[in-house]
Order: structure tokens, then C-alpha cells, then sequence
């Protein structure tokens, strides 16, 4: 009889969003009955259209049901029908912030049969994780404008860096290489960012004491979009500042496939709130309802999940079967994937169901389990 259970809140969101998470919750269905767990799922209905109904963006009522789970799936968020960035500022930055997730994790792994734009390049020259400060930089949401509706008008944007935030990140990236290949890297712009570039070099520095083990290097942000395409191998865990994590985590996504198969996951590092794990395509609402959206991140965004909730076995287990299945795919997206949604999602589920796929090797998910563990 199973003996472990976890709570979880699932978000499914606007377009796509509930049709992945669809897929992902079926999944999780054969992991559970494979692996010996248990899920309680609450449904929470965030999103465009409960905005719409009610005008509630992020409720502290809906912040302290959250807080009672032990980890949330999220699908997307999104809709022509709600003005940009009323939906990203009032769900998805306030739920990072009052869940106080400090740290964004992205895996940048082409699998085996999966195309990549990159002419050349071998699934075992990438295999890379980035991790993104989720809370601070440019994203702090404090600006200004003054002069407005003149020639004079002035826009001004803050970009906020705390050392005790900074320093959960990088502690957190370091944990992490200290468990895969033992190399860190930090993206930023020092030479033009000069005060905020060496708050985080004092940070690797101090840190790094305490993992001595670690090999650590620097790159700036407009190198590392040149050598992430280019010489991906170079990398095992890269930090960096939000604001570049979000740009170069999207690159990172094309690299290994594209959107649709990139998954992340928004972790809160001291208990004090309920990590977050979702795909980073959006809500994509003009393909919505007609079962062309790939649910392969939303999987691997499963597999991460699980690999937070101390289930290493389960979580390898989702990855290589969605790997397996994205890797006979004729295309990664739209109708000539050659399947839907939900009949992708079945496939996958059947997959971890029978077995009948190898874990990854070196899995992030598995190693995530070991770090979150520990």
C-alpha cells in the first residue's frame, strides 16, 4: 500500500495551460501507481478568465490556500482578452514574491531524436541547468515616469540586488554543481553593471569557500548568448540575475527544441512557501482547444516537481519517458506532431507505466532529489 503522500495545488490557467496540465495530472496518475505514492490535488482557478469574473488577480486568500500544498503545478497564463502585464505582475511575479521562490531552475537538455536548430549539435554536448534569481533585478516592479504626455517624458526602472538574496541563489547553484559535474558559471555584465556585478562576484566568492570543490568561471550575458548556442558543453549549472536568466533561459529553450519541450520550476529554498513548477511556453490561446499544444514541458516540469518532493525514482522515470516520446515525434509542434495533447500525454503515461524507458543519464530531476533532500 502506498505510504507516501503529497498535496498539491494545480493551476491549469488560461489557453493550452489546462489542456498540458491535463496531460501532465495523467501522467502523474501512472507514476503514482507505478512508484507507490499518493497525490491530493486541489484545483485553484487563477487565470484571465477568473479575473474577468471577479476582478481578483492574487488574492491573500488564495496565497494562504496555496501555502497548505506541498508543491503547485502551473500551466500557463494569458489572454488577449486582459491588457500585458496586468495577469504577469498580479499572479505570476506576486505569487513568486509571496511564495517567496527564490530561485527559477531551467534545464537545457536536447534528447536524443529531439531536433535542435543548431546545426551539429549532439545531445551529449547539452546538458546544462540554469539557475535564475526569481525575486530581485529589473523585475522588483519599482519605476517611475514623470513629464508624461510631453517631449520630456522620462521613464525610470529600478534594478533592486539584496546580497541575501543574491546569495540564496548562488548557494543554491552551488549545491547543485556540487552533486553534477562540479562546474558553476556566473552570466552577468560586469563591466557595465559595475556596482550590482560586484555585489554577485562577492557573493561567488564568499560561497565558494564553502564548496571547494566546485570550479567555478565567469561569462558575460552577450557572450553566453554566443557560446550557449555554439559550445553548449561548456556548461553544467549557470547563475545569473533575473532579468538575464529570463532572456537566456529562452534562447537555452530553443536550443534543446523550443518552447513547447522546456520546462522550470520556481523553488522556494526555506520552507517558508510552496514551490511552483510549470512550462515556459505561454497560454498560446490561438491554438487552444484543438489538441495542438505539446505537453512534453509540462511533463518535464512534472519530473521536476517530483524530483522536489523527494520522489528521485518517479521523477527519472517522467523524464525518460517523455524524452523517449518526444524523440519519435516527426515534428515538435501543432498538427504535424502527428498526435494530440492528450494522446501524447497518454503515451508518455503508458510509458512510465510499463517501464519500458530508460531514466536519462545524470538526470537533473534525480540529482534536484538529492539537493532538496539533503
Amino acid at each position: 500500500m502506498p505510504t507516501r503522500s503529497h498535496s498539491l495545488a494545480v493551476l491549469p490557467g488560461d489557453g493550452v495551460g489546462p489542456e498540458v496540465t491535463d496531460a501532465a495530472l495523467e501522467v502523474l496518475d501512472a507514476a503514482q501507481q507505478r512508484f507507490g505514492f499518493t497525490t491530493e490535488r486541489t484545483v485553484v482557478p487563477l487565470g484571465a478568465e477568473h479575473y474577468l469574473e471577479t476582478g481578483e488577480l492574487l488574492t491573500e486568500d488564495t496565497v494562504a490556500q496555496l501555502r497548505e500544498h506541498d508543491a503547485i503545478l502551473f500551466g500557463a497564463i494569458g489572454s488577449p482578452k486582459v491588457r500585458p502585464g496586468i495577469l504577469e505582475r498580479g499572479i505570476i511575479l506576486a505569487l513568486r514574491g509571496a511564495m517567496r521562490q527564490a530561485v527559477n531552475l531551467r534545464p537545457v537538455r536536447l534528447y536524443p531524436g529531439v531536433p535542435t536548430p543548431i546545426a551539429g549539435l549532439e545531445p551529449q554536448r547539452c546538458d546544462l541547468v540554469i539557475v535564475r534569481e526569481n525575486t530581485e533585478g529589473a523585475y522588483v516592479a519599482q519605476g517611475s515616469t514623470v513629464h508624461r504626455g510631453t517631449p520630456a517624458r522620462t521613464a525610470v526602472q529600478e534594478s533592486v540586488n539584496t546580497w541575501y538574496a543574491v546569495e540564496r541563489a548562488v548557494e543554491f547553484a552551488y549545491r547543485l554543481a556540487s552533486v553534477r559535474r562540479g562546474r558553476l558559471t556566473l552570466c552577468h555584465k560586469t563591466n557595465v553593471l559595475v556596482e550590482a556585478g560586484s555585489l554577485w562576484l562577492d557573493v561567488m566568492e564568499e560561497v565558494g569557500q564553502r564548496f571547494p570543490d566546485v570550479e567555478t568561471d565567469y561569462v558575460h550575458v552577450d557572450a553566453m548568448c554566443m557560446h550557449l548556442p555554439v559550445s553548449p558543453e561548456r556548461f553544467d549549472v549557470v547563475v545569473t540575475d533575473n532579468l538575464f536568466g529570463d532572456i537566456v533561459t529562452d534562447l537555452g529553450a530553443v536550443v534543446q527544441g523550443g518552447l513547447g519541450v522546456a520546462a522550470s520550476g520556481n523553488l522556494n529554498l526555506e520552507g517558508t512557501g510552496t514551490s511552483m513548477f510549470e512550462p515556459i511556453h505561454g497560454s498560446a490561446p490561438d491554438i487552444a482547444g484543438r489538441g495542438w499544444a505539446n505537453p512534453a514541458g509540462a511533463c518535464l516540469s512534472l519530473a521536476l516537481l517530483l524530483g522536489e518532493l523527494g520522489e528521485g525514482e518517479a521523477a527519472a522515470t517522467v523524464e525518460g519517458a517523455t524524452a523517449a516520446v518526444l524523440g519519435q515525434l516527426p515534428a515538435l509542434a501543432g498538427e504535424a506532431m502527428g498526435a494530440s495533447t492528450g494522446e501524447l500525454g497518454a503515451r508518455i503515461a503508458a510509458a512510465v507505466a510499463e517501464g519500458s524507458t530508460s531514466p536519462v543519464p545524470g538526470s537533473l530531476m534525480g540529482q534536484l532529489a538529492r539537493v532538496r533532500t539533503a
